[in-house]
């Protein structure tokens, strides 16, 4: 997936210069986007070196069924690099939410990317694909949104599929699914395709994303579900700060009683933390200071499929297999506590059995120091 070289496109750099940053905050930039990532501190000399050296991507962002929630993530990155990125950085090609052009003009613009950079570009996709009725139902410039997906994807390098909608169908396939709203991955076959779910994700995910495939030439390593591992790999519950309240048995019954106040866990009103996989509670959102569940909101499993219909925001799953203790969570904290209890009385009793045997070996020696001296 190497980029092809174009001398009229110049270099992430050169753009981060051009639009007055230091280099120091350029060299932040591949810092924060190397830990993101996960990556070894080799890893910010490789994203340092790539940014300053190729061209930018040729990008056509593509939007359907949605309501734009992934470009304002996106966009609203608390690192102001991020947002440069999308507007400038990886120059868009096309998108009908922050392109200038209209109309002809627009339509111009995508085929003429389509043909000049033929099998280079990236296509991304933000919005489910309605294809009900012949696609009727999300129409762009007399074209289905099946069509145009169907015609952007043929040459495209590499395919991503931004949030929910794109990855899953989210709301609007929710049942019982009057447009028939697909996910991209039902609709395009024998194309590298990335999910990055999450209603939206986060954006220094989505930045993340498109620095690795610009940095390495490659889409990044993905899980069976398609979503890229140094994002996806781990559960919401995992990293929670509220984990140790749901490992003690200490729980919130409702948004509005003592045990919320104190931060206690929401696994009860609701929170899919334990079956979600996501970044948020490492990565969180503004700043890297809040999240949902910090905030006082359960996570409601927005990154997993048919999180809409897959039961009530606000009722609590009544076990998730495959966690042990965690099955129930009435039983928990009664069970954790008994492993305490257990664990000391056991300590207690080696405890005095040591000190028993430490006391008779003692008795003994005294014993045959006497007769020695006798």
């Amino acid at each position: 997936m190497a980029v092809q070289t174009d001398q009229k496109r110049p270099t992430y750099f050169e753009e981060v210069m051009r639009k007055g940053y230091e280099r120091r905050d350029f060299l932040k930039f591949c810092a924060t986007m190397a830990a993101y990532m996960g990556l070894e501190t080799s890893g910010v000399a490789q994203i340092t070196d790539a940014l300053m050296t190729k061209p930018r991507l040729p990008v056509i962002w593509l939007h359907f069924q949605e309501c734009t929630c992934c470009s304002e993530s996106f966009i609203r990155s608390s690192h102001p690099m991020v947002a440069d990125i999308l507007l400038d950085q990886i120059s868009l090609d096309y998108t009908e939410t922050l392109m200038a052009a209209s109309g002809f003009q627009a339509e111009a613009a995508m085929q003429d990317t389509m043909k000049k950079y033929k099998g280079e570009y990236i296509l991304c996709v933000e919005g489910s694909i309605p294809t009900a009725a012949d696609g009727v139902y999300c129409c762009i410039g007399g074209k289905s949104a099946l069509q145009i997906l169907e015609e952007t994807a043929a040459n495209a390098k590499a395919i991503i599929a931004w949030g929910s909608c794109a990855t899953h169908g989210c709301v609007q396939a929710a049942k019982p699914n009057p447009t028939k709203a697909t996910p991209v991955r039902k609709i395009i076959s024998g194309k590298p395709i990335i999910n990055v779910p999450g209603c939206p994700p986060i954006g220094e995910v989505m930045a993340g994303v498109i620095v690795h495939v610009v940095t390495f030439g490659t889409i990044p390593e993905l899980d069976s579900l398609g979503r890229p591992k140094a994002f996806y790999s781990k559960r919401v519950h995992d990293s929670c700060q509220r984990r140790p309240y749901y490992d003690a048995g200490m729980f919130v019954e409702s948004f509005d009683d003592e045990a919320a106040k104190k931060g206690y866990c929401l696994y009860k009103v609701g929170c899919k933390g334990p079956s979600t996989y996501n970044a948020c509670g490492v990565m969180k959102w503004n700043n890297g200071v809040s999240n949902p569940i910090i905030s006082g909101h359960g996570c409601i499993g927005c990154s997993e499929e048919n999180y809409w219909d897959n039961g009530r925001l606000y009722e609590r799953a009544s076990v998730f297999p495959g966690f042990g203790i965690e099955s129930n969570a009435d039983t928990v904290g009664k069970v954790a506590l008994g492993a305490t209890v257990a664990g000391i009385a056991a300590h207690a009793i080696m405890t005095n059995v040591r000190k028993k045997e430490l006391i008779s070996d003692l008795i003994g020696e005294g014993k045959e120091t006497e007769r020695e001296i006798e």
